[in-house]
């Protein structure tokens, strides 16, 4: 039977792992019926009670493993450290907020079988603000242009890999960029790429971990650094 991980990172998410349980068990308990099921929350060094919600919701759902950073070391270094203890044929990551479904994961399990990577994008949108797509939107654009237009989308967190691409990817960035990096690399390595439109909605627990002008700027950095390997061959 195919063994699939599914990584969901969590930092300070306290009000919302009642929810992510609700959405997640009855996907679990489908998945269960074709796949060996494993999940990898990780507490990404919160200081709420993330962790003891995690533990309450998941210490005896069969499969689950709860992985507590002692500090937090962002969204790469939890993705990290997610990959580091997968040990599925396919290796999911989702956020653990929900805004995208993780029912998603049906479609995506139909679309690897033709690709090494699906990844999600914001098909449609359900309140999101709009500044948000704005920015987005442009910097997806960009990356088209620098790195392949075959990929709409390079920074969304949802995806589904064959596990041979999260061991043949090494990604150095610990901040929200990682994804990007991830997605730049796995292009350029010449891995199949599939992406899935699907329903962003907005946040409806806790806050938003993102500082948008601090990303904004590493954005700039990291376009310049794609625009020198180009031109020049320095290593990305």
């Amino acid at each position: 039977m195919v063994k699939i991980s599914i990584i969901f990172p969590c930092y300070n998410e306290a009000d919302g792992i009642p929810h992510l349980a609700e959405q997640i068990v009855p996907v679990l308990d489908r998945l269960k019926t074709n796949y060996e099921v494993e999940l990898l929350f990780i507490d990404d060094g919160s200081s709420d009670n993330t962790y003891d919600l995690l533990t309450g919701h998941f210490r005896n759902v069969n499969g689950a493993r709860i992985i507590r950073h002692t500090k937090n070391r962002n969204l790469g270094g939890a993705i990290k450290t997610g990959f580091a203890n997968a040990t599925g044929d396919l290796v999911a990551t989702f956020d653990s907020d929900c805004t995208y479904s993780p029912a998603i994961i049906f479609i995506m399990l139909e679309m690897i079988k033709n690709a090494d990577v699906v990844s999600a994008y914001a098909g449609n949108t359900q309140n999101v603000p709009r500044y948000r797509m704005f920015l987005s939107n442009s910097a997806s654009k960009i990356y088209q242009l620098l790195v392949s237009p075959k990929v709409k989308v390079y920074t969304c967190l949802v995806r589904l890999y064959r596990k041979e691409v999260v061991d043949n990817i090494h990604f150095n960035r610990n901040d929200f960029l990682a994804v990007l990096e991830i997605m730049v690399k796995t292009v350029l390595k010449g891995y199949r790429v599939k992406e899935l439109p699907a329903t962003l909605g907005n946040r409806k627990f806790g806050d938003s971990k993102m500082n948008t002008l601090k990303v904004i700027g590493q954005h700039m950095q990291v376009m310049g650094k794609i625009t020198s390997s180009r031109l020049f061959g320095t290593k990305f």
